[in-house]
């Protein structure tokens, strides 16, 4: 028996992976099981983007190696997504750099900054993969505490009472994941002022900018930001194209050289085609925007009636492409819970602990799901 590496001993499987499998196979059982569990958009991106990936087949370098850093015109475009939707500024040639998925950067920038030993803060409750990747890279987890009632944002006072000295690094994600909460510029500057003061990377992972948020904003509009902070961002829930694996990191030219070192070792580039898809993706207008929050909206509103049904309560005002809702005073167990409504009714749901102990006692409904299925969610209670 070939032992594994001792930095899987503390990383598990992803909960969905391992959930999936017994999702699929209730489904291969016959049993009509409806997932409102993970966060896959199920509507396609718009037809000029498949357009421009099946024209590009045919040019001449189509199915070459491609460059580390992307196509020009694709990092020019998604300067330019930055300059139009946020208003920041930002230099096409060394402050850009695309990525097969924003997933993929957590781990670049975590080789790329972190060593042994370092400290990492980590929001309770978040993204389960800031943790894994920080296991993985063999530094250590602090995790620090985001509650309902400080509108899942950090309490920067209880930060500051704590031992900074050996955190090199902050994960933030705002819009945030899994509740919804915005940030607001203010909120950035505090953390901008955390970072240069205790010399700590803050990295905003910012995928949900634009699904039912009328007030999309990005760190790096913040004055100074680029100092120490990098932001995280993707085409997959923006334009409905998270199995084509387009993400990117934005930062100062030193930070994004970093991660740059590392990413030219773990992949020769994104493929031809569909980078090409990108550019025309970034291209959409304010008409694209309108059109999918025109469906989620009446997505949010059916689960929200699922919501009220199991008793649940939630913040109408959350954005994002989930609904995070509590359960209902004396269920202890929010696993429990969704378990009993995936064998009971066929449904599952995404209990709120695998986020962290402070999820424990809320569920996560996803918005990618069609209103006739969420009716029949709704149908089967």
């Amino acid at each position: 028996m070939i032992p594994t590496a001792n930095r899987l001993q503390q990383v598990e499987e992803y909960y969905f992976s391992k959930k999936l499998r017994e999702v699929r196979q209730m489904l291969s059982e016959g049993k009509p099981v409806i997932n409102m569990g993970i966060g896959s958009p199920d509507l396609a991106p718009d037809n000029s983007v498949i357009e421009a990936m099946n024209k590009a087949m045919f040019d001449d370098k189509a199915h070459e190696y491609q460059s580390y850093q992307g196509l020009p015109e694709l990092r020019r475009g998604m300067a330019d997504f930055y300059q139009y939707h946020f208003n920041v500024a930002l230099d096409f040639n060394t402050e850009i750099l695309p990525l097969m998925g924003s997933k993929e950067g957590i781990m670049h920038i975590s080789l790329a900054f972190l060593n042994e030993g370092d400290e990492v803060l980590i929001p309770n409750p978040s993204y389960p993969t800031y943790a894994s990747v920080t296991e993985l890279v063999q530094a250590k987890g602090v995790f620090y505490d985001l509650k309902e009632a400080n509108n899942w944002q950090p309490d920067f006072e209880k930060l500051e009472l704590m031992d900074l000295s050996r955190v090199k690094l902050m994960w933030v994600s705002y819009p945030h994941m899994p509740t919804g909460a915005n940030g607001t510029l203010e909120f950035f500057k505090q953390l901008i002022a955390l970072g240069k003061k205790h010399h700590i990377l803050i990295v905003n992972d910012n995928p949900y900018s634009f699904i039912l948020n009328e007030n999309p904003i990005s760190i790096l509009k913040i004055e100074g930001a680029k100092d120490v902070a990098l932001e995280l961002n993707s085409l997959s829930k923006t334009y409905n194209m998270a199995g084509w694996r387009v993400g990117m990191v934005m930062g100062d030219s030193r930070l994004i050289d970093a991660v740059l070192k590392v990413k030219s070792n773990m992949d020769s580039g994104m493929f031809y085609g569909i980078q090409k898809g990108a550019i025309e993706a970034l291209k959409l207008g304010e008409d694209w925007f309108k059109k999918q929050n025109e469906i989620y909206t009446k997505r949010r509103n059916l689960i929200f009636k699922l919501a009220e049904k199991l008793n649940c309560t939630f913040d109408k005002n959350s954005v994002g492409l989930f609904v995070w809702a509590k359960l209902p005073e004396g269920i202890i167990s929010a696993e429990e819970f969704i378990d009993k409504i995936l064998i009971d009714k066929n449904i599952f749901i995404t209990p709120g602990t695998i986020f962290g102990s402070n999820g424990e006692g809320y569920i996560r409904f996803s918005l990618c799901v069609s209103e006739d299925k969420i009716a029949e969610v709704i149908s089967r209670f």
